[in-house]
């Protein structure tokens, strides 16, 4: 393009020519923006010089092209992102301004053209104001991040300048009308208006007749609609549809829906609609889900409404429940018989959400709906006890459909289970009708865990009963088992006595950790059974009184006395290998509980005798399947019972029993197997948990060598690993094969480093290599990984900004001895990191790592800069070799103290960090070092800015230092943390202003 008026002069004609043939050569000629990569940078220049709207869609739509396109390179898209992106605060300046000049006058041409467009039109006319509208309603008027996985989105905070046109009938008329076009697309997206329309924030209407008239207009809609059924025969209309029915009762109450005059007839359309829904599951499966939160919330109104006028809910809400569970029951039968691989029972969270409302129903009138649901389970249950007796299940197709039905059955009384409130009868009342529905989920128990059913979960892979069972075991646990309500349910364990003999929460705890042991017995080929049933064993070990009942019962006792892999087959699955960690983590918990080494010792019997077993393993040998396999379970084991020792009597216990005689095998296993993953993940990580000094376990008396015994055992490990890792090629799975491996050595030694338990200064002192060997093989681990793939990787990039933070604050010698080349590398990688918080990177990172990587760089350069003040710059005596060596690596890189000093003030004035404390201290410091350059890059920093604003914004610089002294007093650098946050907000909003 010669020129970009010529370019706007194109873009005009691309959108609003009339003239097909100049549409299409415009088009040509402008294609090339969003399919050729030479062009990002000349998008980017029309986004931030040209003026007309044309223009700017051209330059934003070509990028959006590019972006999705999978073929450009992550660090392309990378320069896009950061050449784009404004401060949040600044963007959200420009978005309420917006918001408060322009977006009621858009939104009002939107209806006067729906208006002038609602005769006679092609429906194309209409769908551009009917979205422009939509797109109004959907404005994040109060900016709060949207969770674009959820179809909610909460209460539309509409100003109060939009007051006047809400109370106008024709807008909500308006929507009802275009929503009868038979264009399905104009339809649907009439409902989404509504359904903003009637999620507007309460408090725009001042009056309540206002208010009430408001939601006149949307009942009488609706209550058309569903007389009608016009346009539900449209998938995308039908959930609208539903959505709209269930904002209701999230912004108006039931005392309101009960004022309008033809509340009975619009509450029995909903019923009568809702019915149908339930039965027509298979469509509708999506939608029901707002329908039954909207009777939920109905009926848990009831308690608090004043209005003598009937609800009718006594009346609806009974078939609403028991149409509902019919048709789940129903739903079994049909699925099978379509063989539909679809079913909701295999999707536990689509599962879950079509049952969080039924409790509310289902308790609404408990004793009815008990008696229905009971009437339905007893003769399912019969039946499927009688399979039990047989030889053989029989017809395996019917026992499936049994199943399924009591899968459904067990969900939804554990859903019942899982909320206990009283509504239409009393808290006794109500444990009585919990126990009869629990009693027979419990006799299901009875029956699932022998007989020939027992067989059949040995072979099957897939066991949707016994999750539901466990879902249930679980909420039931949760309200009647917990530290909490054991002791306040004298009505529900006299019924379960009657009915079971469970006369006490003791004797159902233990039934309940009876059915732990068996599903790790039974389930060993269905991991998820297996996660969730420790999930609920580490949940009773966790409780601090049902931690200590467990100890007493017969089945824990079992347990614990027979954790191998005949009585607990899981054991042997290697797809269950990451569960056992979780077990071994819950055993070890409950064996400290007791805290007896002559216990300890009997429990990790098993254990030391696969370690012997394996210790005495050929070198030929080790690499075979069957003996790593033996290793990795090992490693996982040990990971869970060092996770599970919180104290230095329990951690003293594992570290005798580990060391000296243990570690050898440790040491043999890296060696042999440098380059299994599968082989040194698992010994890693077990090191990296066993070397963490949480809670301050790893505290030995004064005269006790292991602090050094124990490092000295890490040094080796981490040099034999290291010595071999970076001997071998680059995979095509690098992070699988190098990067993983090396991030968790990175961290066991960055944790054994920072631990406090081991004096380094004894390794020099008696010519140990052991710390110097340590350090070298992990800092040419670390400079092997390219600094963009350091960036790239979470969990690569945190262990490596924390080993160089370790580094630096409590071993600066040794990397301040390395050769310049070197030392400036690293010294960059930390400015790179903080150059991180960008938004290019933060896309691949939570915002606690980014706060944790920032912190990390903060540190490390405030180290440095430190450092350098008080050996350098402020010393008295005369330097030391450490110090002169840094002002050897500086004297031959002016440049790298003011360029950090530059990425600093950058940080802190253009980007929206949060951690300014930890970004203070090396800023502070930087300073200190030089004030010439402070002074300097206060220039250049005041010559980017406009002429009009220096003045001001280097009175900012002058308060920056205001009562700050030249020291690195934790006092002094307080004082200068609180000018910087004042620098920081003066500044940016003069820049804003201006």
């Amino acid at each position: 393009m010669e020129s970009l008026a010529q370019l706007e002069l194109l873009c005009e004609k691309l959108y609003n020519s009339r003239d097909s043939a100049e549409r299409a050569h415009a088009e040509s000629t402008l294609k090339c923006f969003s399919e050729n990569s030479d062009y990002i940078s000349q998008c980017q220049y029309i986004l931030d010089n040209a003026s007309t709207p044309y223009a700017l869609m051209l330059a934003s739509s070509s990028l959006l092209n590019q972006v999705n396109d999978r073929s450009l390179s992550l660090q392309l898209r990378l320069d896009i992102c950061n050449a784009n992106a404004m401060p949040l605060t600044l963007h959200r300046k420009i978005a309420c301004s917006f918001k408060d000049q322009f977006l009621l006058q858009i939104f009002q041409i939107s209806l006067t053209s729906l208006h002038q467009l609602k005769s006679e039109v092609p429906d194309d006319f209409r769908r551009d104001p009917l979205s422009l509208a939509l797109r109004c309603l959907s404005f994040d008027f109060v900016g709060c991040p949207v969770d674009e996985s959820s179809e909610e989105f909460g209460t539309v905070q509409l100003p109060a300048s939009w007051r006047p046109l809400l109370q106008d009938p024709s807008t909500v008329q308006i929507f009802f009308d275009y929503y009868k076009v038979n264009d399905t697309c104009v339809s649907k997206e009439a409902l989404e208006c509504l359904v903003r329309l009637a999620s507007v924030r309460r408090s725009i209407f001042v009056e309540d007749p206002s208010r009430t008239q408001f939601l006149s207009h949307l009942m009488s809609g609706t209550k058309e609609i569903l007389q009608t059924g016009q346009g539900l025969a449209d998938h995308g209309n039908y959930h609208e549809f539903c959505r709209l029915l269930g904002r209701f009762k999230v912004n108006f109450q039931l005392s309101e829906l009960l004022s309008i005059e033809f509340y009975g007839e619009w509450i029995g359309l909903v019923a009568e609609f809702t019915n149908k829904s339930l039965l027509s599951w298979q469509w509708a499966s999506n939608s029901v889900y707002y329908l039954l939160s909207l009777w939920s919330r109905l009926v848990t109104s009831v308690p608090y409404l004043k209005s003598d006028t009937p609800s009718m809910l006594d009346e609806t809400v009974p078939k609403i429940t028991e149409g509902f569970i019919t048709s789940r029951i129903n739903s079994v039968q049909a699925s099978f018989a379509n063989d539909s691989s679809d079913d909701t029972l295999d999707n536990v969270d689509v599962l879950q959400e079509q049952l969080e409302s039924l409790p509310y129903l289902c308790r609404f009138q408990y004793q009815n709906s008990s008696i229905y649901i009971i009437n339905i389970m007893e003769p399912l249950l019969q039946a499927y006890t009688e399979r039990s007796r047989l030889p053989a299940p029989g017809d395996a197709n019917e026992l499936s459909v049994i199943e399924g039905q009591l899968t459904w059955l067990v969900h939804i009384i554990a859903a019942i289970l899982k909320i206990r409130q009283t509504i239409g009868c009393s808290q006794e009342s109500q444990e009585l009708i919990d126990a009869e529905l629990a009693a027979r989920v419990l006799q299901l128990i009875n029956v699932t865990d022998t007989g020939v059913h027992a067989q059949r979960y040995r072979v099957l892979s897939k066991q949707r009963l016994g999750r539901a069972i466990l879902i249930f075991v679980q909420n039931f646990r949760r309200s009647y088992v917990g530290d909490q309500a054991m002791h306040s349910s004298k009505q529900l364990y006299a019924r379960l006595s009657e009915l079971l003999g469970l006369n006490d929460h003791l004797v159902l705890l233990n039934a309940i950790v009876g059915k732990i042991a068996t599903n790790l017995k039974c389930y060993a080929e269905c991991e998820d059974v297996i996660d969730h049933t420790l999930s609920l064993f580490l949940e009773l070990a966790s409780g601090y009184m049902t931690g200590k009942l467990l100890l007493k019962l017969e089945s824990t006792k079992f347990i614990i006395a027979n954790h191998s892999r005949d009585s607990f087959p899981f054991l042997e699955e290697y797809r269950c290998a990451r569960s056992r960690t979780t077990f071994y983590y819950i055993l070890g918990c409950l064996v400290f509980m007791e805290d007896t080494p002559v216990k300890f010792r009997s429990f990790m019997e098993p254990l030391l005798q696969v370690a012997v077993n394996l210790e005495a393993t050929a070198d030929a040998a080790f690499r075979t399947d069957v003996v790593k396999y033996a290793f990795i379970g090992l490693m996982r084991d040990l990971r869970g019972i060092a996770m599970a020792t919180n104290s230095r009597r329990t951690y003293g216990l594992l570290f005798d029993w580990l060391y000296p005689s243990r570690m050898p095998l440790l040491l043999k296993a890296i060696s042999l197997c440098a380059d299994e993953p599968e082989v040194t993940t698992p010994l890693l990580k077990f090191m990296c948990e066993f070397v963490l000094n949480k809670a301050q376990r790893l505290t030995f008396d004064s005269s006790s060598p292991n602090g050094i015994l124990l490092f000295r055992e890490v040094s080796k490990l981490i040099v034999a690993y290291g010595s071999r890792i970076l001997l071998l090629p680059n995979g095509t799975d690098i992070y699988g094969s190098k990067y993983k491996g090396i991030w968790i050595s990175l961290a066991v030694l960055s944790r054994a480093l920072c631990g406090n338990y081991v004096n380094f200064g004894v390794f020099e002192l008696y010519g140990d290599r052991a710390l110097a060997d340590a350090l070298d093989i992990s800092l040419k681990m670390s400079l092997s990984v390219p600094l963009s793939d350091i960036l790239a990787f979470k969990k690569l990039s945190k262990a490596f900004y924390g080993y160089i933070e370790v580094l630096f604050s409590s071993h600066i010698t040794f990397v301040l001895n390395l050769d310049t080349n070197t030392f400036v590398h690293i010294v960059s990688t930390l400015e790179s990191g903080l150059k991180g918080l960008d938004t290019g990177i933060s896309t691949q990172f939570l915002l606690l790592d980014l706060d944790v990587m920032c912190n990390l760089c903060a540190s490390a350069i405030d180290s440095l800069a430190a450092f350098y003040f008080n050996n350098i710059t402020a010393a008295d005596g005369p330097p030391s070799p450490a110090a002169l060596n840094l002002a050897r690596h500086i004297g031959e890189f002016p440049t790298l103290f003011p360029q950090i000093l530059k990425t600093l003030f950058e940080i802190i004035i253009f980007e929206d960090a949060g951690n300014q404390w930890s970004l203070s201290r090396p800023i502070l410091s930087l300073i200190m070092i030089s004030e010439q350059m402070f002074s300097n890059l206060r220039a250049q920093i005041l010559a980017s800015q406009p002429v009009d604003q220096q003045q001001r914004l280097s009175q900012c610089f002058e308060k920056l230092m205001s009562d700050v002294a030249r020291n690195l007093e934790p006092k002094n650098r307080d004082k200068f943390t609180k000018n910087l946050t004042t620098f920081r907000h003066d500044f940016r909003v003069k820049n804003i202003q201006a």
